[in-house]
């Protein structure tokens, strides 16, 4: 335990090196917002890089070194070497967060251990179904340059991790958008588009993918209008140089198949995206989650790691979230998810895949029901501090 006589926490700090472009700040950002909004915590969100930001927060102003933004403080964390007298002189908050395998710096560890008494540490990782995981959760671990215990926390698929960030309101917020059409529908009149006029809409957020035209073939020659929105980015780059008019044209016509690159989203319409369409293709880690949120079927196309590492995470996810379908049904999608994450050629495994579209969706209503019920990473990293401090119970509302 830390101190006892610890005072309610005033202040979080959590720091995020942005290595993926749009994962690493998504879930730092979705869950700075979080903490302000419903747990009324003070927040320093501390970003080296503001450009990526920027993507997916139009508000953030990429130039400033400090701003506040939908009440969270975020301050630039400078690539280069600081002079360590700028950390010895930014005081410790009463919780800080070393956010998806980024560290630290020294000068500022060093800044901890001085202050009386020392922040609640944690290092929150990277999302895994793997079983290890439930075991460390949770778990401290001493640092040998400094005299603080360093404590794990796994977001995660099961009530022995952390869960998955959600917003109290979102799936109320979600269902009230699908339940009215007019909604939708100038929701896609926003992105150029008349949702009307396809009979499966997807949305492809991924990294490039060589068997690519494989898939796209297959949706040329759908029994119905497809339409494929890809926003900006590496695949949609890949896109372009396979088709050179997509850099002249407003939308490219390939038989039944409709491609529109868009520009990225702000989180909150995004999660509209998700909902909107029929098939969503997420990659990395924030949109797989917020893919489930939106309950339509999905495939996750994971972080890719040396020696195919990922795959067996990707594996310990597919035995998870199976774990409860019908056999032949967790067939097909285990088949699909390895073909997309192994750039397998994709015509027979779509073709099975797609089949079953009706009831993967089925399925991901009860599978998001059993993900609630774990509670949300931002409550259960509240609850987590308030037992390592012994606070009073008016830390938070919750």
């Amino acid at each position: 335990m830390l101190n006892q006589q610890k005072a309610q926490p005033q202040c979080w700090q959590i720091f995020c090196s942005v290595v993926d472009n749009f994962g690493d700040i998504g879930i730092c950002w979705r869950l700075s917002r979080q903490l302000v909004a419903e747990h009324g915590i003070r927040v320093q969100l501390l970003v080296d890089d503001l450009t990526s930001f920027l993507q997916i927060c139009p508000q953030i102003s990429p130039t400033l070194a400090q701003q506040v933004v939908l009440g969270v403080e975020v301050l630039h964390w400078p690539n280069e070497p600081v002079d360590p007298l700028h950390w010895q002189q930014f005081p410790a908050a009463d919780v800080v967060i070393e956010a998806l395998a980024c560290t630290i710096p020294a000068a500022y560890q060093q800044q901890m251990a001085r202050q009386q008494p020392p922040p609640l540490w944690l290092n929150l990782e990277y999302l895994s179904a793997e079983q290890w995981v439930e075991g460390c959760h949770g778990l401290s671990s001493p640092q040998p340059q400094v005299a603080l215990d360093k404590f794990f926390f796994f977001p995660g698929f099961n009530n022995k991790t952390g869960g998955l960030l959600y917003e109290q309101q979102l799936l109320t917020r979600l269902q009230s958008f699908t339940a009215d059409s007019a909604a939708v529908q100038r929701f896609w009149q926003q992105l150029g588009v008349n949702g009307s006029e396809y009979q499966l809409k997807i949305s492809m957020f991924a990294y490039g993918h060589q068997q690519l035209d494989s898939l796209l073939q297959q949706w040329q020659q759908h029994a119905g209008r497809v339409l494929c929105l890809v926003p900006h980015g590496e695949l949609a780059n890949e896109l372009t140089r396979q088709y050179p008019e997509l850099l002249c044209t407003d939308m490219l016509q390939l038989g039944q198949l409709s491609i529109k690159v868009i520009p990225f989203l702000a989180q909150p319409d995004y999660d509209l995206l998700l909902a909107a369409c029929d098939l969503n293709f997420v990659r990395g880690e924030d949109s797989i989650i917020r893919a489930h949120w939106a309950g339509r079927p999905f495939v996750w196309q994971i972080y890719r790691q040396q020696q195919a590492a990922h795959l067996i995470k990707l594996q310990a996810f597919l035995d998870s979230y199976g774990q409860q379908m019908p056999a032949a049904l967790a067939q097909v999608v285990q088949q699909f998810y390895l073909s997309w994450n192994n750039d397998d050629y994709l015509g027979t495994t779509w073709r099975d895949f797609s089949q079953q579209l009706p009831q993967i969706a089925a399925y991901n209503q009860l599978w998001r029901q059993q993900l609630m019920a774990n509670g949300d990473l931002a409550s259960n990293l509240v609850h987590f501090a308030k037992k390592k401090f012994i606070i009073t119970p008016n830390f938070s509302q919750q």
